[in-house]
This record gives structure tokens, sequence and C-alpha cells, in this order.
């Protein structure tokens, strides 16, 4: 006897949030459809995401600059 095939998963769509089947049959999974694939890669090429950087101290700069002489 043969188990019944389970359920594809179905998850939030990163861009627009509406439902989106999590399988190898959705080509552009996460994501619900190919507009919203495109629109999120633009939005990385756009650097609209980006992860914060924080200026180091400039007493810790000037350390490294002296550990050269």
């Amino acid at each position: 006897m043969t188990s019944p095939s389970p359920r594809p998963r179905q998850v939030r769509c990163p861009q627009c949030g509406g439902l989106s089947l999590y399988s190898p049959d959705n080509r552009w999974r996460p994501f619900c459809s190919e507009r919203c694939k495109m629109i999120d890669l633009g939005q990385w090429a756009s650097d609209a995401y980006s992860i914060p950087v924080e200026e180091p101290d400039s007493g810790m700069t000037d350390a490294f600059d002296r550990s050269g002489d």
C-alpha cells in the first residue's frame, strides 16, 4: 500500500504577502509569480535592501593606523 503524497506547503510571498505554493512545481518559489520575483530582484539591485553598518570608534581607527608604523 502506498502512502498518500504529502500536501504541498503554502507560504506567504515575501513581496506581496499572497499565498504561494512552496514546492518544485512553483518555479518562482518562494515568490508567487515572476512579477514578485523581479520586483524583489530590482530592490536588491537598487540597494533598497542593506545591512546596517556601524562605524568604528575613532580611537579604534587610530590604533590601526599606528600599527603599520
